[in-house]
């Protein structure tokens, strides 16, 4: 069931639970219809994430039209999401796709300019009720040179305070020690840092970059007012595994989609671990 991402983000940040958000790869049927069925099965809103790179690929329109197909299989809310797109272009084009939820990141840029082009995606999306994400303190990745260190990925208290007096997102992705693929190490994850943000906006905040973060470390982050738990790399390396595993062991006779119908329904697992993560089951 095809809907927004505001009202069960909404819904969550006022209960106390997180809504996951599971990148797909560019439309991969498999990992599409693996999320939903585990949502459908969990009775767990779910979100069905897309990067840009990704649909430079495949084509944006493409994942667009095989997730409204799996959304209409199930009964549980289900929303398309535009991740960490950097530009106001892609948004509006992803809208016109028929995306029921942006992200537009502006991280990189100073904090003025972050929030004037963020007010312009806000703008449009709101003429048409679809919510945006935003984010402050850019995430460097977990796969730098060195290793993050403690003071890598942790936004400045005073730069949110700053974006939120210019600007009012629906959601709010902050950097907190978080960094996108596998942590080489301990992640440094500062949650103070969640509980700060909260004094300058009643607003439901993201955690990017979950792969690897302790669980109760995660869970903790969602009783601060984190309502939407990213997962990117988990999932697309066990899917790999999954497809491995399926071309060594299966009698496949050259058959794709028997090697991919295995790797979806074995992924749901890892998709299920997500969802208890999150509080969601039983939330659709």
């Amino acid at each position: 069931m095809l809907t927004t991402s505001k009202d069960i983000i909404i819904r969550a940040f006022e209960k106390g639970y997180a809504i996951p958000a599971i990148n797909t790869q560019g439309g991969t049927y498999d990992i599409i219809m693996s999320i939903c069925s585990a949502a459908e099965a969990n009775r767990s809103p779910i979100i069905l994430a897309h990067y840009p790179s990704t649909g430079r690929y495949s084509g944006d329109d493409w994942f667009a039209e095989v997730a409204k197909w799996c959304a209409s299989k199930v009964s549980v809310p289900v929303a398309i999401h535009l991740d960490h797109s950097h530009s106001f272009d892609l948004c509006v084009k992803c809208l016109k796709y028929g995306f029921t939820s942006i992200m537009y990141d502006g991280s990189s840029l100073p904090i003025d300019e972050n929030a004037r082009n963020t007010n312009e995606v806000i703008r449009v999306c709101r003429a048409l009720n679809i919510p945006v994400e935003a984010e402050v303190g850019r995430l460097l990745p977990s796969s730098l040179e060195g290793g993050l260190k403690a003071a890598d990925n942790v936004v400045d208290i005073e730069d949110v305070k700053a974006f939120l007096s210019l600007c009012t997102p629906d959601s709010l992705a902050v950097g907190i020690g978080n960094a996108h693929g596998f942590y080489k190490g301990e992640p440094y994850i500062q949650l103070d840092i969640l509980k700060e943000c909260r004094k300058y906006g009643d607003i439901p905040l993201v955690l990017h970059g979950c792969t690897g973060i302790p669980h109760e470390i995660v869970k903790e982050a969602i009783s601060l007012g984190v309502s939407k738990i990213n997962f990117g790399t988990l999932i697309r390396h066990k899917y790999l595994e999954l497809l491995k595993e399926g071309i060594d062991t299966l009698d496949h006779q050259g058959h794709i989609w028997k090697i991919s119908m295995q790797a979806s329904r074995y992924l749901q697992k890892s998709i299920f671990e997500i969802i208890e993560l999150s509080g969601s089951a039983g939330k659709a």
